[in-house]
């Protein structure tokens, strides 16, 4: 497989989302290539407020608008109580230091003002401390169904709400965590662990299978495939899904099935201790 910096996961790089393939990334586009911090970035209420276009806030209306209606029946409940709590205008482009007020109050992560694509190691350590790097700026009206940098959609709309879910943000902050220990062969289970639960992860419920991986939950084109027969589902064993090889280019053939977010914190733990991430 070819390897590529964490952060470079929080992309909607599907181009069966489009129907032709995306450029190589990094290619031509400077939002593909990771960006090394060499200065503080804002946090919380530091966060300025751009100065958003009409056409902007519309781009963030029609996917808010088909990308919630579209989720209905398919992402878990948990994805749904996050939106809720954090009640996301459907005309306004979202605020990052309101929503950094609320995660603050409901599992202490704050967000932070990201210029673009992070070097790994500087999405990491925000990690480790409860801080999500998110971007301010929405992809372009040509890019409603694929994109191939992150942009806010991505960043607010499908990984905010998982954050609000306190079993799920104390995971998350634990992968920042191992990061800093991680190396080799460890570092690139750590990835595809972060792949298949963070961006790309499913869970059982009464109600059958769900979604709740920030990749799909922003994708309109992967979240109709992942819940699809064409997807191969299997238990959330970490030591097989550290070993499990992607293709970020292509809509996943394979994807892991958590029991409970509280068993995937308490799996991602054991896994981190084997391995001596603690």
């Amino acid at each position: 497989m070819t390897t590529v910096p964490i952060s470079a996961l929080d992309n909607d790089i599907k181009p069966t989302d489009a129907g032709t393939p995306p450029p190589a990334i990094g290619g031509d586009d400077p939002r593909c290539i990771p960006i090394k911090l060499d200065a503080p970035i804002p946090e919380g209420d530091d966060i300025p407020y751009p100065d958003y276009t009409a056409e902007e806030h519309e781009t963030w209306k029609i996917l808010h608008e088909r990308q919630v209606e579209n989720l209905k029946g398919k992402a878990c409940d948990e994805f749904f109580d996050g939106l809720d709590l954090l009640r996301f205008s459907t005309d306004r482009i979202p605020a990052l230091r309101d929503v950094s007020r609320v995660l603050d109050r409901t599992t202490q992560w704050k967000l932070s003002r990201a210029p673009g694509l992070l070097d790994e190691r500087d999405f990491f350590e925000r990690l480790g401390r409860r801080v999500f790097p998110s971007t301010d700026y929405i992809r372009g009206r040509s890019e409603l169904d694929y994109t191939p940098a992150p942009d806010l959609f991505h960043d607010i709309f499908g990984h905010t709400p998982m954050i609000a879910l306190p079993s799920f943000a104390n995971f998350y902050q634990r992968i920042g965590q191992a990061a800093a220990r991680a190396e080799g062969e460890v570092r690139l289970g750590l990835v595809r662990i972060y792949w298949f639960t963070v961006e790309f992860g499913l869970v059982r419920t009464p109600a059958g299978v769900r979604i709740f991986g920030n990749g799909i939950t922003s994708s309109y084109g992967e979240s109709n495939h992942s819940v699809s027969d064409a997807v191969e589902k299997r238990p959330c064993i970490m030591d097989e899904v550290a070993k499990q090889e992607y293709d970020i280019w292509h809509m996943q053939p394979v994807l892991f099935v958590i029991d409970s977010f509280e068993d995937l914190e308490q799996r991602f733990d054991d896994w981190a201790k084997r391995n001596d991430l603690v």
